[in-house]
């Protein structure tokens, strides 16, 4: 635990500084519906506590879960395929990697007009900016394995499930875990963007409604929000992988 704690403080040093220069740029300034100060953003997020963490945070982080639990599914599959099927890999792959040239802020909007203001249209958009890092990742790692062990195998008797289960699963698991340390702040943004162009609750939709008020403070708020969730669910993903992975140390 202390060689944790010792191991973060640069990081910590550092976030604290560039919190203390941002205070001071923002003092300069004197104009909050510009740049607020981490001071009054804290004491927004303190006034407005009640409707940030038990409407709009639990509205932001349901898009978040059911969109990053079905890019999870829909990553592992279309990696699986890729992996099994040469055929699939030159088909799939480049339709994967042209799905992330659309502009989001482009289909959001269609998806509203298609799905209405309900949850489904903002899951779709977390969807398209979240399963292609899996998908991708997750496909790089299951090549990783080493065609002799594959061989190996093979002339034991082995079965494709057991090549995959005693070899490319846990030359993939690594990669997996990285892509999942992506794909949260990912699927968080991809919330956000859906709830700014369309929604009636949650913090993409509190900061564009605090943003018609000039509330610079307010602006901030869920942003904040949406950091500090962001980089716990990684922390805890972090945690997660160490305990599973022992063999890759300490980082």
């Amino acid at each position: 635990m202390r060689r944790a704690c010792r191991g973060n403080l640069p990081a910590l040093a550092f976030l604290l500084g560039l919190l203390m220069l941002w205070q001071l740029g923002a003092m300069k300034v004197n104009a909050s519906y510009i740049l607020p100060t981490p001071v009054q953003i804290l004491k927004k997020i303190w006034e407005l506590r009640d409707s940030l963490l038990t409407v709009h945070l639990p509205a932001t982080m349901s898009v978040t879960l059911i969109g990053l639990a079905v890019s999870l599914l829909l990553g592992l599959g279309l990696a699986v395929l890729m992996d099994l099927s040469p055929f699939w890999q030159k088909a799939l792959y480049p339709v994967v990697v042209a799905s992330q040239t659309i502009p989001t802020t482009t289909i959001a909007p269609l998806f509203v007009l298609w799905f209405g203001y309900g949850i489904w249209s903002k899951v779709l958009v977390t969807i398209l900016i979240t399963f292609f890092p899996i998908t991708i990742t997750v496909y790089d790692g299951l090549r990783s394995a080493k065609v002799e062990m594959e061989e190996l195998l093979r002339t034991y008797g082995a079965t494709q499930w057991q090549i995959y289960r005693k070899v490319k699963v846990p030359c993939a698991l690594p990669y997996f875990f990285s892509a999942v340390k992506m794909a949260i702040p990912m699927s968080i943004i991809g919330a956000a963007i859906g709830e700014w162009l369309g929604a009636q609750s949650g913090l993409g939709y509190f900061s564009r409604r605090m943003m018609t008020q000039l509330d610079g403070a307010g602006v901030f708020a869920p942003i904040v929000l949406l950091s500090v969730t962001a980089m716990m669910a990684v922390g805890l993903v972090s945690l997660l992988e160490k305990r599973l992975i022992r063999w890759r140390g300490e980082s």
